[in-house]
C-alpha cells in the first residue's frame, strides 16, 4: 500500500496537480504503450487491444479517475502576516476548526486554521454559522517573512498522514486519489484487452469535471468508466435511505448521481461479472454530486458510462475512511471488466 499512501499524502490542489501528475506518470508508465499530458495536465495511458477482433469492430474504453483534491488558495495576507483563503472545491466549514495545512509558497510551509477562541465569543457569536471567511491561516512567522516566501494565488493542502483503522485507511485525499490507485492497480492485473484503453488520471474534477471534458473530447470512447469514492454515511444517526453505501460490503456501482444516469446495459455487465467471480458489490444512487461520468457520457456522439466507486466515509475532509477490501473488490472487478468488457453493445 506504499503507492496508495504516496498518492493520499501528495499535494495537488484543483489547477495545480503537478507533483501528483509526475508521480502517476512515473508509476503508468511501465503498465502501458504510450503515455502523454494534455493542456488541462491529464495524464492519458494508452494501452492497445490484443486478442481477436470482437464483433462490431474495437472498442475504445476510457478510464477516469481524478488526482486533484479540494483545498484552497491564498487570496489576501494581512498587516500582521495573517492568512485568507479562497476555496478550490466543497467545504463544509465546520470540518476547518483547528486543522493543519500547508501553504505551498516559495517553499512548503507549515500553517495552521485560526479562529477566535470561545473564551471571547459572544453569546451571538457562539450560535452563528461559521463560513471559510471567518478563519485564517497563521504560519508563525512575522509579516515580512510571510510576504518573502507567500503569494496571493499560492495554493494550500490540509495535512494528514495516512494511518491504518483498524480495517481501513483513513486521511485527507482518498477522493480521489484512491480511485488513481486502483486504476493503477488493474492495470498491472490485465493481461489484454478486446478494446483499446485510454487510463485517464483527470484534473480540475472538484471544480466542474474539468479535465474529464477535455481528454474525453479528444478520446471520443465508446465507454467510460468513472472511478471515485461514493459516501458511505453508515453511521450512527443515518437513516437507512441516507446512508448511501456500506463500508466492506464491497465495491459500489452507481445507478446514477448529480452529473450522469449509468448505461443499464453496463452495469448489468459489470454486476455479472461480479457475481461471477465472486466479488462483492453493491448498488448506490447519489442525491448530489458527479463524477467524471458527467463529463464523458457528453463526449462527443455519447459515451455509455458508468460509475464505478470505493465507499467512503467523512468525503470532503481530513479522515476520510475506506475499507481495505473494498479496495480490493474495486480494483478485482476494474480488471475483470478490462480483460472481458462483453459485446460491447450497449446503444439502447
Amino acid at each position: 500500500m506504499e503507492i496508495l499512501r504516496k498518492l493520499v499524502e501528495m499535494s495537488g490542489v484543483s489547477g495545480r496537480e503537478e507533483r501528483v501528475r509526475q508521480f502517476i506518470i512515473d508509476e503508468m508508465k511501465p503498465l502501458v504503450d504510450e503515455i502523454k499530458t494534455d493542456q488541462l495536465g491529464n495524464v492519458i495511458g494508452f494501452k492497445k487491444a490484443k486478442g481477436p477482433m470482437p464483433k462490431g469492430g474495437r472498442k475504445k474504453i476510457m478510464v477516469a479517475a481524478h488526482m486533484d483534491e479540494i483545498g484552497f488558495v491564498v487570496s489576501y495576507i494581512d498587516d500582521k502576516g495573517f492568512i485568507r483563503m479562497q476555496p478550490a472545491g466543497g467545504f463544509d466549514p465546520r470540518t476547518l476548526m483547528a486543522q493543519r495545512v500547508t501553504v505551498h509558497g516559495k517553499k512548503d510551509l507549515p500553517g495552521v486554521i485560526g479562529s477566535k477562541p470561545i473564551h471571547i465569543l459572544t453569546e451571538e457569536e457562539k450560535k452563528k454559522k461559521l463560513d471559510i471567511k471567518d478563519y485564517f491561516i497563521d504560519l508563525g512567522l512575522p509579516k515580512e517573512r510571510v510576504d518573502e516566501l507567500v503569494k496571493v494565488g499560492d495554493p494550500i493542502t490540509m495535512y494528514r498522514k495516512m494511518v491504518e483503522l483498524g480495517d481501513c485507511y483513513s486521511c485527507k485525499t482518498f477522493d480521489d486519489r484512491v480511485g488513481v490507485y486502483c486504476m493503477l492497480e488493474a492495470l498491472h492485473k490485465v493481461k489484454e484487452s478486446p478494446a483499446d484503453i485510454y487510463a485517464v488520471a483527470t484534473t480540475q474534477e472538484e471544480v466542474g469535471l474539468r479535465g474529464a471534458f477535455a481528454s474525453s473530447s479528444g478520446i471520443k470512447p465508446d465507454i467510460g468508466i468513472a472511478l471515485d469514492v461514493t459516501l458511505a454515511n453508515d453511521v450512527p444517526g443515518a437513516k437507512g435511505q441516507e446512508e448511501i453505501s456500506h463500508l466492506g460490503k464491497g465495491t459500489s456501482l452507481c445507478i446514477m448521481n448529480g452529473a450522469s444516469i449509468t448505461n443499464p446495459k453496463l452495469i448489468n455487465r459489470f454486476a455479472e461479472l461480479a457475481e461471477e467471480k465472486k466479488i462483492p458489490y453493491q448498488k448506490d444512487v447519489m442525491p448530489r454530486g458527479g463524477t467524471d461520468a458527467g463529463a464523458i457520457q457528453k463526449s462527443e456522439g455519447g459515451s455509455a458510462v458508468i460509475t464505478v466507486s470505493i465507499p467512503c466515509r467523512y468525503v470532503h475532509s481530513t479522515v476520510e475512511t475506506v475499507h481495505k477490501n473494498d479496495v480490493q473488490a474495486t480494483t478485482d472487478l476494474l480488471a475483470a471488466y478490462l480483460e472481458d468488457p462483453g459485446d460491447m453493445d450497449y446503444v439502447l
